[in-house]
This record gives structure tokens, C-alpha cells and sequence, in this order.
């Protein structure tokens, strides 16, 4: 220990004699570490935000979704009509609501995007068509007054609930509840509104994203009357037509093991059903999540492979330097093989030099990393104030200002026993160089 204790300081003193040299080097080290744990910080934050979307649909519940079909199945399936027909159907949901033992609620919903108006503001809204249940499966919450209610579809009346966005947009400053919005053609009385919910992302290929703070509820049954099933575009030498009953049903199961089970039988009763057009998917969250976490073991892999290139650079860099030290000293390392230091002791001598240059930017690496959160966050402020001020990327900003990075504690000795590892590594050529030298050429150079 003693020993050990003696050479680590001579390396450290061997080292300060070449301040900025020494620094320099180091910094390839530095950099290497920091990068490893900011890339797999990244990586987990990018994961858990991912996981935190799906987890908002409900790990119990299946998702049916209509799908608008590709031109040519289109064309096929409707010949001889100007009308597309495709997606869900109201037998869809009884045979899935009251057929299998598993689901224990069904949601229905309808979506159509409407122009709404307030005196002489107006906007366009997505107007949905839902039930009472439809507050509690998205996770909203009411800012005041009421959400719908099983008399408001019994009766079938013109009541709306707003969401924030809308109510902002429209009423601006004056109270909302028992006012009128007209609906396209229609007045319906506000009863409530909705607190402001952050937009759900689109989630692989399966789910589109959806701004909750711009829509309209009204019950499903009151759409169907008011607004039917068709839904006409007429624009400047254009016309378009298409009739879509639901698009969407959300069935919660009864039991988490019981999701994947479910799922197949959904999938199975929908085919019967559905033979000639691929209009309708299923979306499992539980899977979702599976594929989140496959993909979330990937991308930290790929990103920190990625960040140890840059910490093998700094190992070449550090194998460069200690060659062009041995070269200076070759002189020393022969007056210390003459007084008696075996090739041993010149091996450790350099190696300690290598490991402790390693080991001081792996720490200082280490340090830097931990501020991942804080760098990323002033990121953020820069790119929202030169980039991203006029929206021109809505989809890229919104995902880079909703992203936290998050340590992963593992990184951290991870990222700093490679450092060390490298500094081993890439030092033993030039300490071995250094202990083979001849002692009497050693001393004769200059």
C-alpha cells in the first residue's frame, strides 16, 4: 500500500508538470463520460414519457378504432356510390358490449369537426359525439359546471360541455354555463367545461395524437339526430362524402391477465363482420407497453454505444500523449533502471500516470452529467426562443419541450469504471514501451 500510495503521487506530480497538456487529454475523457450518461439520460426520459402516453390509455383497456381505407380499397367497396362507408358500427358495439363476459364498461364515440360559433367569434371544433363515461376514460377533469349525464341521452337534448381551449377561444372573458353555441346549423346550451389537458402524442402507427382543449361534448344520441351519420365536405370544386356510425369504442376489462385474451376475441368477432375492408384497429395499451420497454432496451443501447465511440477517442488520445511522454523521458526511465527499478515498477509507474488522467475526467465526466436535467433544460429556452417560436415544427417542439431527461443511476459507475477501463486499456502499450527500454540507450539519450 505503501508503495502504491508513493507512485500514485508521483504520477499525480509527473502529470501537474504539464498543466495544460494534461487537461487537454483529459478533456477526451470528460466529454466521452458526459455524453454516455446525458445519451442514456435521454434515452430513459424519451422511454418514460413513451410508457407514461400508453399508461394514459388504460392498462385494462382495448381500444377499437375506425380507420379511414386506402383510395383503392375505397373505390372498390364503393362503386356505384359518391358515399365511403367504412369503420365501426353501432352492432359493432352491442356485439362487443354484450357478448363478452370480459368487458365490463364500453364507451362509444363519435367525432366529427364542426364550425362553432359565439356571436361573432367562431372557431373549428372537434365536436364528440360520447357518454357520461367518457370524462372518467380520458382522464378530464370539469373547471365548473356538469359533464353529460344518462338524461341528456334518454332525452336527447342540445346541452354541450366545452373544452378549455374552446371556451377561452369563444367566450374569452364572460361565463360559459347556460349560454348557446351554435353547432353547425344548431344551438346547444353550455353545462359545463373542461379543465386543460395536455395533448396526447401519437403512439407508434397505431393512434393518431389528439388537443383535447379544442373540442365540444355533447351525447352521442344527440348527434346521431342532429347531425346523422353522414358527413358532407363541399368546397370550392371539390365535394366529398363519408358515413362513419362510431369511431371509436373503448372497452375496459374486467382483469389486467384478461386484456390479451380479450383482445383476440375482439379481433375474431370484428372479422366477422368487417370481411371486405381493413377499416377498423385494435390497440392494446398492454402491448404498447411491451414494445415500449423492447424499444426503450434498443435505444439505450444504440445511444450509449453511440457515446463510448467518443470515450474510445479520448482512450487514442490518451495512448498519444503518454507515447510522446515516454519519448521525453526516456533519459529519467534509465537513471531509474540504473539505481535499481525492475521493468515492473516502470510499467506501474506509467500505467498509474494513465489511470489517474482517466480516472480524474471520468469523475469530473461524472459531475457534468449529473447537470443533464439543467443543461437540457436551458436547451430547451434556446431552442423555444430562436427555433421554435413561430411553430414551424409543432410536432418536433412539442416533443422536445415535453421531454425530461432522467439520470439512469447505473450510468454513473457504468460511465466511470469505462473511463478507468480505457485509461488500462490504451496505457499498457506506452507503459510496456517504457519498461522494455534498453537502461544503457536510455541513458545515453538526449
Amino acid at each position: 500500500m505503501p508503495n502504491l500510495f508513493r507512485t500514485a503521487q508521483l504520477a499525480l506530480k509527473s502529470l501537474m508538470l504539464h498543466k495544460l497538456r494534461s487537461g487537454l487529454t483529459m478533456l477526451g475523457i470528460v466529454f466521452g463520460v458526459f455524453s454516455v450518461i446525458a445519451m442514456l439520460a435521454i434515452g430513459e426520459g424519451a422511454s418514460q414519457q413513451a410508457q407514461q402516453q400508453v399508461l394514459a390509455l388504460g392498462a385494462t383497456n382495448i381500444i377499437v378504432r375506425s380507420v379511414k381505407p386506402p383510395r383503392e380499397n375505397a373505390s372498390q367497396q364503393n362503386q356505384n356510390s359518391f358515399v365511403l362507408r367504412y369503420g365501426l358500427k353501432r352492432v359493432d358495439y352491442d356485439l362487443l358490449s354484450k357478448t363478452i363476459p370480459t368487458v365490463l364498461q364500453a364507451v362509444p364515440i363519435r367525432e366529427l369537426m364542426k364550425a362553432c360559433r359565439y356571436l361573432h367569434r367562431e372557431m373549428n371544433c372537434r365536436v364528440v359525439g360520447c357518454s357520461p363515461e367518457y370524462l372518467d376514460m380520458n382522464h378530464l377533469d370539469l373547471a365548473q359546471g356538469r359533464f353529460i349525464s344518462d338524461k341528456d341521452r334518454r332525452e336527447k337534448t342540445n346541452v354541450c360541455v366545452l373544452a378549455s381551449g374552446t371556451a377561452d377561444e369563444l367566450f374569452q372573458y364572460a361565463d360559459p354555463l347556460g349560454q348557446s353555441v351554435k353547432i353547425a346549423d344548431r344551438r346547444y346550451t353550455v353545462v359545463g367545461v373542461t379543465k386543460a389537458r395536455e395533448a396526447s402524442a401519437a403512439i407508434g402507427g397505431s393512434m393518431s395524437g389528439q388537443e383535447y382543449n379544442q373540442d365540444i361534448y355533447i351525447p352521442l344520441e344527440t348527434m346521431r339526430v342532429r347531425m346523422g351519420d353522414l358527413d358532407i365536405d363541399r368546397r370550392q370544386g371539390s365535394f366529398s362524402a363519408e358515413e362513419v356510425e362510431l369511431n371509436q369504442i373503448t372497452l375496459r376489462i374486467t382483469d389486467v391477465d384478461q386484456v390479451m385474451p380479450t383482445a383476440g376475441v375482439i379481433r375474431e368477432s370484428l372479422q366477422q363482420h368487417h370481411r371486405t375492408a381493413n377499416d377498423y384497429s385494435v390497440v392494446v395499451p398492454q402491448e404498447l407497453l411491451k414494445q415500449a420497454a423492447q424499444i426503450r432496451v434498443i435505444f439505450n443501447v444504440v445511444l450509449g454505444s453511440i457515446a463510448a465511440i467518443s470515450l474510445i477517442v479520448g482512450g487514442i488520445g490518451i495512448m498519444n500523449i503518454m507515447l510522446a511522454t515516454v519519448t521525453e523521458r526516456t533519459r529519467e526511465i534509465g537513471i531509474r533502471r540504473a539505481l535499481g527499478a525492475k521493468q515492473h515498477d516502470i510499467t506501474m509507474q506509467f500505467l498509474t500516470e494513465t489511470i489517474v488522467l482517466a480516472g480524474s475526467g471520468g469523475l469530473i465526466g461524472v459531475l457534468l452529467g449529473l447537470s443533464t436535467p439543467l443543461v437540457f433544460d436551458g436547451l430547451k429556452v434556446v431552442a423555444e426562443k430562436f427555433f421554435f417560436d413561430g411553430g414551424g415544427a409543432s410536432e418536433f417542439s412539442e416533443m422536445f419541450t415535453n421531454l425530461n431527461p432522467k439520470i439512469v443511476p447505473s450510468s454513473l459507475p457504468l460511465a466511470f469504471g469505462i473511463s478507468v477501463g480505457i485509461g488500462v486499456i490504451f496505457g499498457l502499450y506506452p507503459a510496456r514501451s517504457a519498461a522494455r527500454l534498453d537502461p544503457i540507450e536510455a541513458l545515453r539519450h538526449e
